[in-house]
């Protein structure tokens, strides 16, 4: 899976989002009910400030405890129609994502997470085991994309 510009496709999924007024923990948990996608307010909120900027959203009214509520702009509007193509495409790469995650994906990338950080530290009977298990799970993976059976 190639990876993806995460940071454009929090953009145009937010900005999409935002077609009905939200303010930025509604963003978070949408995003993870919709895509597996769990963002911090530290990713979030810059995104929010840097469309805002560029005149795509603008703050619609604050609710209690001074939360601003976000909304698309005509312009914002405009944009997302520029691009209907692109924000479709990261729509599947986004459902496709959540389906990884769903089946096991999480797993997967913890256990990466701690190979990386293990890596240069293996013995060679290790290294030789972690060669034959990547090379029977890409196997495997092939063989049940292909519909044959194992």
């Amino acid at each position: 899976m190639e990876r993806p510009n995460f940071r454009g496709y929090m953009r145009v999924l937010i900005l999409d989002l935002l077609r009905e007024p939200m303010h930025g923990y509604g963003i978070m948990a949408e995003l993870e009910k919709l895509y597996g996608i769990k963002l911090s307010a530290g990713t979030v909120y810059p995104i929010l400030s840097s469309l805002k900027r560029s005149g795509l959203i603008d703050v619609v009214e604050t609710g209690g405890r001074e939360r601003k509520n976000y909304r698309i702009t005509g312009r914002g509007l405009e944009y997302l129609e520029e691009h209907r193509e692109e924000l479709e495409e990261i729509r599947k790469k986004m459902r496709a994502y959540k389906l990884f995650l769903e089946l096991g994906g999480d797993e997967l990338k913890e256990a990466f997470r701690e190979f990386f950080g293990k890596v240069e530290n293996l013995s060679g009977d290790q290294r030789r085991e972690m060669e034959r298990v990547f090379r029977e799970c890409a196997r495997r993976i092939k063989l049940v994309l292909l519909g044959d059976s194992l």
